[in-house]
């Protein structure tokens, strides 16, 4: 139907009201017929408006009722505005209807909520895990459910790059999961999953670790013991001598191992540092550059150590040990004959800055976003020679976790590398 014009409704006007300004003329009751013609006028316009609101309001047809004129176009712009919304809602209601099967799918508690914490919907999952109940918690401040003060402190911070480990509450041996990100307009949507078993896993692992390489130590002291005896006894024959060293060898290397797990257990194993106690930073570092100028010197190394001596941070000095000796070793062990390393320690504007740099073969960029996990070598034959393990730099970052630090990593093939990491200001002392 086309639109009804401003022209259509003047001509409709005017063949209402012609005849009646003829007719009044030629009567000589003008203004008597134009009142009659305006109240009959008036009067049939209340009545299609009566039958517009009845449709509207009483029936439940969805067929038009009959229509004049401008009333009729009214009546069917209406009827397609409903036609058009029912669409809509149906198509609504389908995405919704998706969604809600997609969610109850998932193997994860799922709630939508506001953002002021009023509950919207919830999957069957979140009341087998979180013990709400649906309908009836509808619209319930999700707050008063999940009541843990680290949940609410989480909700309020707005942040919520990181996931919060809480302990169920309907059950103290299960610990959930509880992730949540901006959902539609002003809506939060909330995924909790049970982590338990893996965080057990974890735990065992990290336990099975620290075990296993508190027990290998001591046979390992003892193999050690019993090689320096026999390295005494063969000292006269060379072939038994070549021997023996390669034993050596391969014993430290693997005490060395060892001692790589067990200082990564126990990193890991920390859930906190004690951050009150003030580490002498210039003295650990003159220590470890004592240490790398011993190791160079069988390379010919140029060592040199930038160190500003009034910069110190707290926490823990065995860890902050592990993460610059592992960095400084490896720079060592991978740079070649007559190369460089160098170590800065400074304060910048973010806190305090280390750096490692050597004039090493460099590193392909495909290795570089793998370097910190566990045992991952770049040459594995190459980190048998130099006695790597693959272990350093994932004690490194585990370290620097607990700082709220990353591991920056620069290199170019052929050209060096570069190893750095910034403590923040909160941490300095």
């Amino acid at each position: 139907m086309k639109v009804y014009t401003w022209k259509q409704l003047f001509w409709a006007m005017c063949l209402v009201y012609i005849p009646v300004v003829i007719l009044g003329l030629l009567t000589g009751h003008l203004l008597e017929f134009l009142l009659v013609a305006t109240v009959l006028h008036i009067a049939w316009h209340y009545y299609f408006l009566k039958k517009l609101n009845d449709w509207l309001w009483v029936s439940k047809s969805t067929v038009l009722p009959p229509g004049k004129s401008v009333w009729e176009h009214a009546y069917i712009g209406i009827h397609n505005m409903q036609q058009r919304y029912r669409k809509r809602h149906k198509s609504l209601a389908n995405v919704i209807s998706r969604f809600r099967e997609g969610s109850e799918a998932l193997p994860d508690a799922v709630v939508v909520f506001k953002k002021e914490g009023e509950i919207v919907w919830c999957n069957h999952l979140a009341q087998f895990q979180l013990g709400f109940k649906w309908p009836e918690d509808a619209g319930e401040n999700i707050t008063n459910l999940i009541r843990h003060p680290d949940f609410v402190e989480y909700l309020r911070s707005n942040s919520y790059q990181d996931p919060l480990d809480l302990i169920s509450p309907i059950n103290s041996e299960k610990l959930l999961e509880f992730r949540v990100m901006p959902y539609a307009k002003d809506q939060r949507l909330l995924i909790v999953r049970d982590v338990t078993s893996y965080r057990q896993m974890d735990e065992n692992r990290r336990n099975f670790v620290a075990n296993v390489s508190h027990e290998l130590r001591t046979p390992l002291t003892v193999l050690q013991g019993y090689i320096e005896i026999m390295e005494m006894s063969a000292q006269d024959d060379p072939r038994q001598l070549k021997t023996v060293r390669v034993l050596e060898q391969q014993t430290a290397r693997m005490c060395a191992l060892v001692e790589q797990l067990m200082t990564l257990s126990k990193i890991e194993g920390a859930a906190s540092v004690d951050f009150h106690e003030c580490i002498n930073t210039a003295v650990l570092l003159t220590q470890l550059e004592n240490e790398a100028i011993a190791l160079g010197r069988k390379k010919s190394l140029s060592i040199n150590f930038v160190v500003d001596p009034k910069l110190s941070v707290v926490g823990d000095e065995m860890q902050l040990r592990s993460i610059m000796a592992n960095l400084v070793y490896n720079a060592i062990n991978y740079t070649p004959e007559n190369g460089n390393v160098k170590v800065l320690w400074k304060r910048i504007p973010e806190g305090a800055y280390f750096c490692v740099m050597d004039t090493g073969d460099g590193i392909a960029p495909e290795h570089i976003l793998h370097l910190t996990e566990r045992f991952y070598r770049v040459d594995a034959s190459r980190s048998r020679d130099t006695g790597g393990s693959g272990l350093g730099l994932s004690i490194v970052k585990h370290g620097l976790s607990h700082y709220d630090s990353e591991l920056d990593i620069e290199s170019n093939i052929g050209e060096g590398s570069q190893f750095s990491f910034i403590i923040s200001k909160a941490y300095l002392c």
